[in-house]
């Protein structure tokens, strides 16, 4: 919920909840949090038409969304917002946030009324907290202190140049593991042992935030690289293995016609594996294979909990430097 406004100032705005959203819509969606993101965060690129249109209109992995716009009466959309509804079993009491108000419109309240709809679905709904990731500047940090959300994760974000990265660590090959890459799905021969490892995931901190518990198995590995896919992302992994066991991965993704950041998502080393060096190994082997493959990709996007010392050392190791915070907020909504 970055990019929204502080004191309101009400003013009279129409929401509109929708069932569908249809192109012209994404595109005025588009124009809104790019604004916002100008305005708030200068110098970082915003997501494309192209890429924002996949995102709102690719059905998520075990997740559903609402959609909300905020338009003044000329039906120009001055605020938008979304909801996500986590389905999978140990995530039913979440919904997350996403809440973007154009700047020109920002302290009339426009804000607070996208919100209200937001919380009032959540409750129909039944959820019980409402997670959303506010960039660390006044306008959201003062938004979500006036409306009773509790900040529970500080995150910084970090950006590596590759232009600047020496990769010679992906040569370390630590003792008794190989390296093995895919783009996409991951083999079927790897599916089962993949998922492993990516349940070891859920021992990374989280802060104070009730985010619970993801369970993974081949099945749904498989339908999250789907999603990726259906968005037109390129999704990347290189992995560690123990024999037939992986002992951890690291993934990253190339947006839809993106031609120079890619953004990290997961990495992992399982626990019984952690201590041999993997997390470099892995990491560094990526910035090979991104160089080798995607040349003209210039820098990896990532974040980490503020408390997470160890990937935080893994990363300014290989070269990640920060470039901003942000903090995660939740909302109890059960009431």
């Amino acid at each position: 919920m970055s990019s929204i406004e502080g004191t309101t100032v009400p003013h009279p705005v129409h929401i509109h909840a929708l069932s569908w959203m249809s192109a012209e819509q994404a595109l005025s969606w588009h124009a809104v949090l790019a604004a916002s993101l100008a305005h708030d965060l200068p110098g970082q690129p915003p997501p494309t038409p192209k890429q924002v249109h996949a995102q709102l209109t690719t059905a998520g992995l075990d997740s559903r969304r609402l959609f909300w716009l905020a338009t003044e009466a000329d039906g120009t959309v001055v605020g938008v917002a979304a909801l996500r509804l986590f389905t999978r079993p140990g995530q039913e009491h979440l919904a997350e946030l996403e809440l973007h108000v154009h700047p020109e419109w920002r302290r009339r309240g426009v804000g607070s009324q996208l919100l209200a709809q937001v919380v009032f679905a959540a409750r129909v709904e039944d959820r019980r907290s409402l997670i959303t990731s506010v960039a660390d500047i006044e306008p959201g940090t003062a938004f979500c202190a006036a409306r009773s959300f509790r900040r529970v994760l500080t995150l910084r974000h970090l950006l590596l140049d590759l232009s600047e990265v020496d990769d010679s660590a992906a040569d370390d090959n630590p003792a008794g593991y190989r390296l093995e890459s895919w783009e996409g799905t991951v083999p079927d021969d790897l599916a089962g042992t993949f998922a492993t490892a990516k349940n070891a995931m859920n021992d990374m901190p989280t802060g104070e935030m009730s985010y619970g518990e993801q369970r993974w198995d081949a099945d749904r590995v498989r339908a999250m690289a789907r999603v990726l896919a259906d968005r037109g992302d390129t999704l990347l992994t290189v992995a560690a293995l123990d024999g037939d066991v992986m002992a951890g991965f690291t993934e990253v993704v190339i947006r839809a016609g993106e031609e120079q950041l890619a953004l990290q998502y997961d990495t992992v080393v399982v626990p019984e594996h952690r201590g041999h060096g993997l997390g470099l190994w892995l990491k560094a082997a990526m910035v090979r294979r991104l160089r080798e493959d995607h040349p003209g990709i210039g820098a990896i996007e990532t974040d980490n909990a503020d408390d997470n010392t160890h990937m935080l050392a893994v990363n300014e190791r290989l070269g990640f430097r920060e470039h901003r915070r942000a903090h995660e907020y939740e909302l109890d909504v059960s009431g």
